[in-house]
């Protein structure tokens, strides 16, 4: 016999509430934090080793042509921002790198989209790279001068980190305006996914 003191609207027909799901979505937030940290240790490898082979291999007077003039391997300090800017700002840029890692793996511990993981994975590793040749490089911690060494056509000269930050921030941008959440699914789409009240209930069967 069915107790419909246990139905939250006294209807019978009426079908009982699932428990709540927030439990389940833990280990799919933990899977998107390891895949997020383990791009991002890719990423900082990768701009790691390729700088200390352009300081070794890379006369600064003497640039390495690999397509004519159009793109060089030039190597370059650049005591800025990406592509060379706010060049006067070193030490505040530092501080900016610290909260952005910071805000990253805090971001990273509730994430459930994938794309969402790989974009903030992008920017955490561009990050950590700078920040390493901020923090270790001369003249100094917090003064030190990011090595940049790819040089295509007219733009500033870049490193892989500047190339990770940016196709990051490109694609977070992007899931953005096509409405796709950090948790997963389209923001557009937040409302039919409630539980349906039991006045709505009601009247569907009706």
């Amino acid at each position: 016999m069915t107790n419909e003191a246990s139905r939250p609207d006294g209807d019978p027909a009426a079908p009982v509430p699932a428990g709540p799901t927030e439990p389940s979505a833990t280990p799919v937030g933990r899977r998107r934090l390891g895949t997020l940290l383990l791009v991002a240790v890719v990423v900082y490898v990768a701009d790691l080793v390729t700088k200390l082979l352009a300081v070794h291999y890379i006369d600064p007077a003497d640039p390495i042509s690999i397509v004519g003039d159009t793109v060089t391997l030039t190597l370059v300090r650049n005591p800025g921002a990406a592509f060379s800017m706010a060049t006067g700002m070193t030490w505040l840029l530092t501080l900016v790198a610290v909260g952005v890692v910071i805000g990253v793996i805090r971001i990273g511990r509730t994430l459930t989209s994938g794309w969402w993981a790989l974009g903030l994975a992008l920017v955490l590793g561009g990050a950590l790279g700078n920040l390493t040749d901020r923090l270790f490089r001369s003249p100094g911690p917090l003064q030190g001068h990011v090595v940049d060494f790819v040089s295509v056509g007219w733009w500033p000269v870049f490193n892989v980190a500047d190339s990770a930050i940016v196709c990051g921030a490109v694609l977070l941008v992007a899931l953005t305006i096509f409405g796709i959440e950090p948790g997963g699914g389209a923001a557009k789409d937040g409302d039919s996914r409630r539980t349906p009240s039991p006045e709505t209930r009601k009247e569907s069967r009706q």
